[in-house]
């Protein structure tokens, strides 16, 4: 009867202790997570910040070539002109 008195005051501090060992392993997870869910809230902020400046950068570029492609078709027009304005003149 003794023995298993003792037996399960053991068994009981075993528990208690594997209890208290979950119990901190569940605060270093928790902290871990929220340390993982800063970092990529972090990280989202920054790749959204970048993609704007990405899609503005790509918006000038566009921009740029429509440029450069009217002033491309105004010169092969003039070109187009003084050809065949030289060619009535032969």
């Amino acid at each position: 009867m003794t023995g298993d008195i003792n037996y399960l005051q053991r068994r009981v501090h075993e528990l208690e202790e594997k209890v208290e060992q979950l119990r901190l392993s569940r605060r270093v997870l928790m902290n871990l997570v929220e340390k993982l869910e800063r970092e990529k809230s972090g990280s989202v902020t920054r790749l959204e910040k970048e993609n704007r400046k990405l899609q503005l950068s790509n918006y000038r570029y566009a921009k740029f070539l429509l440029k450069k492609n009217r002033q491309i078709m105004d010169l092969r027009v003039r070109l187009e002109e003084f050809v065949s304005g030289n060619m009535d003149f032969k």
